[in-house]
């Protein structure tokens, strides 16, 4: 049975990232910079700004290493850990969180790789309402074709979570899925042990008995961090948000040479932009370094990388491989961004 104190939240961080190879062959996507800190530190405080007592985090790809940036606490939020030696999946992750998550009132879901200011307490709140196993946090405006097509809704709830027949003759909407859901600690139960997808093995059988997932929208700026091209967006987005369209962020410890030309250009800490250097819509990792009178255009330089004097780099990105040679990844911004999770 649930308990009677406040939420505890589950990240899904146990991922490997594959589609942000070769970035994430030695960075966990929880810890991508985004702003100058971890994408991890933005969900940890929506969490504990909603009144969350403690969360937990499935740790797999690099876990080690999510483990140690973050210890046993994050500000007020206290910390545990889940080790998936298998991946276990976002169903699979829940059933050796039972207890933990059972202690807490309600348990929150957050996917790891997004990038949201999460309305939380209104989807706590909605949930508490009543009347609904499961509430779902879904964009209201994010086009859902490049989302395997979203999910089915109707009159404030999900009724179908596949595209085909059913979706199209009960809905009137389809929906993303906004990377943060709220459900009844009990149903952890139903769920099997080993691997398993939760929408699979909870909520279509949960709309098959008869049951209701509400549906919370939201239009707050929202971010999947699955590719390249998203990333940078995302990363420019959130980084820029108080500057002007075109503007440049230096994070503390990044330098820029003289004579260098900029426009929309994060810089993260202890990077360095050589003189006479041309940024356009670029992330420049910490650690990376832009050459004198370098081209970054629509691409990111990983941490640690070079980009050699007088070197072009467009809808690339590039990273230090395991001997030191660079590592190129050419992405196109439209696929890209188009690309399902």
């Amino acid at each position: 049975m649930a308990g009677a104190g406040r939420p505890r939240a589950l990240v899904l961080a146990a991922g490997r990232g594959e589609r942000l190879r070769p970035l994430t062959d030695t960075l966990p996507k929880p810890l991508l910079p985004v702003a100058g800190r971890p994408l991890v530190h933005a969900t940890l405080e929506r969490l504990a700004a909603a009144g969350v007592e403690a969360a937990a985090l499935n740790l797999h790809h690099l876990g080690s290493e999510i483990r140690a940036a973050l210890g046993q606490r994050y500000r007020r939020l206290r910390l545990v850990y889940s080790e998936e030696p298998v991946l276990l999946g976002t169903g699979g992750a829940l059933p050796p969180l039972a207890d933990f998550l059972s202690a807490g009132r309600e348990a929150l879901l957050v996917n790891g790789d997004s990038l949201c200011r999460w309305p939380l307490e209104r989807l706590l709140a909605a949930h508490r309402r009543g009347g609904a196993a499961v509430t779902l946090l879904v964009h209201r405006t994010v086009d859902p074709h490049p989302f395997g097509g979203g999910v089915a809704v109707e009159a404030g709830c999900v009724v179908a979570f596949r595209p085909g027949p059913l979706a199209a003759r009960v809905a009137r909407s389809r929906r993303v899925f906004a990377g943060a859901a709220v459900l009844d600690p009990d149903l952890i139960a139903r769920l099997p042990e080993g691997p398993s997808d939760i929408v699979d093995a909870l909520y279509e059988p949960l709309l098959e008995e008869g049951r209701r997932i509400r549906a919370v929208e939201t239009a707050r700026p929202w971010f999947d961090l699955g590719t390249p091209a998203r990333y940078l967006e995302a990363a420019l987005a959130r980084g820029l948000e108080r500057f002007p369209a075109r503007g440049v962020r230096r994070l503390p410890g990044a330098e820029v040479g003289s004579g260098a030309r900029l426009s929309r250009v994060v810089i993260e800490r202890g990077a360095r932009v050589g003189a006479g250097a041309r940024l356009r819509d670029a992330l420049v990792l910490p650690g990376a370094c832009v050459g004198e009178r370098a081209e970054l255009i629509g691409s990111i330089l990983g941490p640690g990388a070079l980009l050699a004097p007088g070197e072009r780099l467009a809808r690339t990105l590039r990273v230090v491989g395991p001997a030191g040679q660079p590592i190129d990844r050419r992405f196109d911004a439209a696929a890209d961004q188009a690309a399902a999770p």
